[in-house]
């Protein structure tokens, strides 16, 4: 799952929302390095990771991509999931998809010097582009994952992979929504916590 999704997954205050963000910037043991609820949610990152890689839905979505490009079908697919969970938000979330990636974005302005330096020099982008709005529009899902290219050593075989996306745009989307249902479930089970009091991020 990519940002989006995280997010999406986790338990709807400040400190879950960092946490889910984090878990692709922070590896090994954890031990005391962050708060409890931090801790958590990077480990319920994980968990949700590991139940995605697996999922028999998510590998027949990864087996759609084309050959030249399947090495790197994990990828490709996260963000492709993360684009029909924007576009269709209104289906999954009560709350206005503007509305939520604002709050979260104020989260991460508020806490951004807590924050593991890669996610700090990310940050300010992702809340200047609107980054998880944008998921939306497929343009923004070529841009994402052109960007995500130009970070790996060799050539950039994800240059232009969101054709993928719009080749198998119907296919890609039935995955993901007889997927969301099952990994939702997983979260809410391995995270049964009553609800967090929320922190007031309007300041």
């Amino acid at each position: 799952m990519n940002f989006l999704a995280h997010l999406y997954l986790s338990e709807p205050n400040a400190e879950a929302w960092l946490g889910s963000l984090m878990g692709d910037f922070v590896k090994g043991p954890l031990h005391d390095r962050y708060g409890i609820e931090i801790t958590r949610a990077i480990a319920m990152h994980r968990k949700i990771d590991v139940f995605t890689d697996a999922h028999p839905v998510v590998l027949q979505s990864k087996s759609r991509m084309s050959p030249g490009r399947r090495r790197y079908a994990g990828i490709m697919v996260d963000v492709f999931y993360d684009h029909f969970l924007a576009r269709h938000w209104q289906d999954f979330h009560d709350e206005p998809l503007a509305e939520f990636t604002g709050r979260v974005y104020r989260a991460l302005e508020r806490y951004h010097t807590f924050l593991p330096e890669r996610l700090q020099r990310m940050a300010p982008m992702m809340m200047q582009w609107d980054w998880l709005g944008s998921y939306a529009d497929i343009d923004s899902i070529y841009t994402a994952l052109d960007r995500m290219g130009q970070r790996l050593k060799r050539e950039n075989p994800l240059l232009n992979s969101a054709d993928e996306l719009v080749a198998n745009y119907a296919q890609l989307e039935a995955d993901f929504r007889a997927f969301l249902p099952d990994v939702l479930r997983f979260a809410r089970g391995h995270d049964a916590r009553p609800g967090l009091v929320q922190p007031d991020l309007r300041r």
